[in-house]
């Protein structure tokens, strides 16, 4: 047994209220959580996501937040400062706590559920793509193959609010995904807003999923369940784009960890069979098999022994995916819709931002750039590829699930595009590997910050009937409003706030990688 894990802010204060040595009084954590919460809940009405068929537009509130220029205005303060107090609230909370243990837990639930509330209820932010599963739900519905089909073959498809971009892209998910797409939007009738919170629903219980097995797959590798727990399901960043943005990906990851708590503790074919399910909702999960097949192997299997699990392990999960395939009749066309994401960059991924300088000085001397642009992606991929072999092929057994986080890592940051949701699929498999109290959570602190001002300034619903003179003129000005607010509050926590800012200083804590259980 080692020593307690201090507080992620160092020493904390003394308890007025009683909760003992372990913490101290969080309540006003929870509450300011809460507070951004709401503040989000409320600026979503007037930037959030609506479907232009949606009958929440003809509402006087609505209407008024929505097409009067104070009312956006102050839609995008709310947004941009719930954003950042949920932040700082996130922040506070790993504060109170002295001792990891059951109180740093029920302080923890408790934030988890208070925070999450109004995300349940608040319209779409930070993404539309809820819109896109209702699409391609519909598709279903009417009898369309949604892998050869885009969401245009349907009547009327731009009144759903789907991104244009899934106008005619193959839909990348799998086949369970495709059937609660089809559930859904058959059971609402296709009704934008009993369809959002159906899919709200499907996403809270990926949420449940990782709140039950980040804590067991952390015990398992001698991290802090309660600390894992606080870093991951109480993150911000983790609520508001699996909650908030009701993306997909909360399932996705849910059942991979559920699978992964599995096969470590010796019921290997019920882990399989988890995360197979986990790939029938998006396939980026099938990383995860070579490293089962590793578990089932055991610890000084040799090549042949190992080599024979893999075959083992891939054939009972490509047995069960083909045989829901011929249940649907869709077989793998979700193949097809993998390669869309790649053909993207954005500025601040490493890959893209040299594709794109790369691109610029092929421009500059009259080359076509995108062609040096698109070798620089597909070096990307093969050394993601590298990295994903290197770790199942090379390393110690009692490193698998750190050898497995590793080759994740590798595919998203290696990859053209960096959404913050892939951001997210890495932070519990970090968290239950150990997040040292050092540089590595600091670095964590940092990525949540970004992540959640570029959330808030990416996408905002503005009406084009506000804009004023060019096209475009007030989104770009929403977008830089939300931006410098975030900018400006995230400034405040590093480098102002009496009680965060020592959290992001190289003094500011002490490094203990081995908490007590």
């Amino acid at each position: 047994m080692t020593a307690p894990l201090p507080a992620a802010g160092g020493v904390a204060a003394a308890d007025p209220a009683g909760y003992g040595a372990e913490m101290d009084d969080p309540r006003s954590p929870i509450l300011a959580g809460f507070t951004g919460s709401m503040f989000m809940f409320i600026g979503s009405l007037g930037v959030g996501w609506l479907a232009p068929v949606s009958e929440l537009r003809r509402m006087p509130l609505f209407i008024w937040m929505r097409t009067e220029a104070l009312g956006v205005a102050l839609s995008i303060i709310l947004l941009a400062v719930g954003g950042m107090l949920l932040v700082r609230a996130w922040l506070r909370l790993g504060q109170k706590v002295h001792v990891w243990g059951k109180q740093a837990r029920a302080a923890t639930l408790k934030a988890i559920v208070a925070w999450s509330l109004p995300m349940t209820v608040c319209v779409p932010l930070f993404s539309r793509d809820v819109y896109a599963y209702i699409g391609q739900g519909r598709l279903m519905v009417e009898g369309f193959n949604p892998y050869r089909n885009g969401i245009s073959a349907l009547s009327n498809y731009f009144q759903l609010g789907a991104d244009k971009m899934w106008t005619e892209a193959p839909v990348p998910y799998g086949q369970l995904f495709l059937w609660i797409e089809q559930f859904v939007v058959w059971s609402t009738n296709v009704q934008p807003e009993a369809s959002v919170l159906l899919f709200r629903l499907v996403a809270v219980v990926g949420v449940v999923l990782c709140v039950v097995y980040v804590p067991r797959l952390a015990e398992l590798h001698g991290v802090n369940p309660h600390r894992a727990l606080w870093l991951t399901a109480a993150n911000p960043l983790f609520l508001t784009n699996f909650i908030a943005s009701v993306h997909n990906d909360a399932l996705m990851i849910g059942l991979a960890l559920a699978g992964l708590y599995y096969s470590a503790t010796h019921r290997v074919v019920r882990g399989i069979f988890l995360v197979t399910l986990s790939i029938a909702v998006k396939p980026i999960t099938i990383v995860f098999l070579p490293f089962i097949g590793l578990l089932w192997a055991g610890r000084d299997a040799g090549w042949v022994r190992k080599f024979s699990f893999w075959a083992l392990t891939g054939g009972i999960s490509l047995g069960l995916l083909i045989l829901m395939s011929m249940v649907n009749g869709f077989g793998f066309g979700w193949i097809n819709g993998l390669s869309a994401p790649g053909s993207i960059a954005i500025w601040y991924a490493p890959v893209g931002l040299i594709g794109m300088v790369v691109a610029s000085l092929a421009n500059s001397f009259g080359l076509d750039g995108s062609i040096p642009a698109d070798w620089v992606y597909s070096a990307g991929k093969l050394l993601a590829v590298g990295v994903v072999a290197w770790q199942i092929l090379r390393g110690d057994y009692d490193r698998l699930m750190r050898r497995l986080t590793l080759g994740f890592a590798a595919v998203v940051v290696l990859a053209p595009i960096i959404q913050s949701w892939y951001v997210v699929w890495l932070i519990p498999l970090f968290a239950v590997t150990g997040i040292r109290n050092d540089w590595q959570v600091k670095a964590l602190y940092f990525v949540v910050s970004f992540f959640m001002i570029y959330a808030i300034s990416d996408q905002l619903e503005v009406f084009p009937y506000l804009q004023a003179g060019e096209v475009g003129f007030a989104l770009f000005l929403a977008r830089v409003a939300a931006a410098v607010t975030g900018l400006l509050f995230g400034l405040y926590l590093i480098f102002w706030d009496p009680s965060t800012k020592r959290l992001f200083r190289k003094s500011g804590e002490l490094p203990v990688e081995r908490p007590v259980i």
